[in-house]
């Protein structure tokens, strides 16, 4: 047991650069505030997604065996500050959990000051462990041990650390028709669609094509050329090691089909399709009975065009129903052709897959059709599985007519699936603020 204060007590330090050590295995933060008790904004947030204070005075290093290391110099904190806070969190069980939790500050020398050590921790999740503080011209240091069952949420609403408020599903962003600017893209006027109805009793019985790469024909206004470029802002093979690169497989026809892809690797891929009408499209995956198996389409928007998500079994055969009015195109892309997710917006229409491979943070989405929006995201972080998809994350949006949502995401990769869109939309990452990336520990 590290021999030194009790919750409570509190010693003089010397006004110098201290090192402070806190153990172990916990998230860690330094929290510079005002008299009030209170941060200024987001850069009085020291922690591991900012490790260093724009004054110089706090840094925080990761060292070994769970420590975390806050070099304070005391010459450099500003005057408005009064006290620098230390602040541990965990993202799983209690700091009861946490054997060893303390902490201990070190001179200039390196020998040791003052330390203390937390044995009265329940089910808190986050703690203000200690404190350095100015007492009559110099500074101490204060044995806190200030537990917060509701964790960060509760320790940040204290001291005034905001962060970012983003739509959830409770308290959705909608549109306002008044507010809406005439050089926004328009949705085609279309009935609402229904989430899973099968396709029109009336609609003929399809015929079997093989696949073959084809020129698209010229008529279809969305359709890609053959043969397939990867284009800017997706990953391409070079970048993207989740599933198998392999060349695209292009497919042209007219009305309803059953199509077969022979040959592409197992694993999801990407579909791309467009068709040139003006009445219903549907897509349904068939299974080894050749029953149908999943809807990917159920749409009656004019001149419908959508990236779909489809994993293709072990066998490397892929079979779909399409049923279209016109004449179509079908893209079987590998995912290192879905769009990159970043900070500036992307513009699309219809469903799609997109990729995120950077750290923790929101996709912000501004849906502008009329029927269903649909997102849905699944973590592939650590999969050695490239064959099957995991089940989608919580949350995900499901609603209908315009919106503004924003759907948080993990640490890449992550595919993020547009499932239903019939109209326009944009999609970008927020730049998240400190004080909301560092509330993204809090429980929820």
């Amino acid at each position: 047991m590290l021999r030194g204060l009790i919750k409570g007590d509190n010693a003089y330090v010397p006004t110098a650069a201290l090192r402070l050590a806190v153990r172990s295995g916990v998230d860690v933060a330094a929290l510079l505030v005002t008299e009030q008790g209170r941060v200024r904004g987001d850069a009085d947030i020291v922690f591991d997604g900012a490790p260093a204070h724009p004054s110089g005075s706090v840094r925080l290093t990761e060292g070994e065996d769970g420590t975390v290391w806050l070099d304070t110099d005391l010459t450099g904190v500003e005057g408005e500050i009064p006290r620098v806070l230390v602040v541990a969190s965990t993202e799983e069980g209690a700091l009861r959990d946490v054997r060893g939790l303390s902490v201990e500050v070190f001179g200039p020398d390196g020998t040791t000051v003052v330390g203390y050590e937390v044995t009265d921790a329940g089910g808190e999740t986050a703690m203000v462990l200690a404190e350095l503080y100015r007492r009559a011209g110099g500074w101490k240091f204060r044995a806190v041990g200030q537990g917060y069952l509701d964790g960060l949420v509760g320790l940040a609403a204290d001291h005034g650390v905001v962060g970012e408020e983003t739509p959830t599903e409770d308290s959705p962003t909608v549109d306002s028709p008044e507010t809406e600017t005439e050089t926004e893209m328009q949705a085609p006027e279309a009935p609402q669609v229904a989430e899973a109805p099968s396709a029109p009793a009336s609609m003929p019985a399809p015929a079997e094509i093989q696949a073959t790469s084809p020129q698209a024909p010229a008529s279809l206004p969305y359709a890609s050329p053959a043969p397939y470029s990867y284009p800017p802002g997706t990953q391409g093979p070079a970048e993207w090691t989740f599933g198998a690169v392999f060349e695209p497989h292009v497919l042209t026809g007219t009305g309803n089909e059953v199509i077969n892809v022979d040959g592409v690797p197992p694993g999801p891929v990407v579909v791309e399709l467009a068709v040139e009408t003006d009445g219903h499209t549907s897509v349904w995956t068939l299974d080894a009975r050749n029953k149908d198996e999943d809807l990917l389409v159920n749409s009656t928007e004019v001149n419908f065009r959508g990236r779909l998500l489809v994993v293709v079994p072990e066998n490397g055969r892929l079979r779909l129903k399409l049923g279209a009015k016109g004449p179509w195109q079908v893209v079987v892309l590998p995912l290192a052709a879905a769009r990159l997710l970043t900070e500036d917006t992307l513009e699309c229409w219809g469903p799609n897959v997109l990729l995120h491979t950077g750290g923790t943070t929101d996709v912000a989405f501004h849906y502008r059709g009329s029927s269903n929006f649909i997102v849905d995201s699944y973590d592939l972080a650590g999969r050695d599985d490239h064959t099957t998809l995991p089940d989608y994350r919580w949350p995900h949006i499901n609603e209908i007519g315009r919106r503004r949502e924003s759907l948080p995401l993990p640490e890449g990769p992550v595919l993020v699936h547009v499932k239903r869109a019939d109209g326009p939309w944009r999609a970008r990452l927020k730049q998240p603020s400190a004080a909301t990336a560092w509330l993204r520990r809090a429980r929820r």
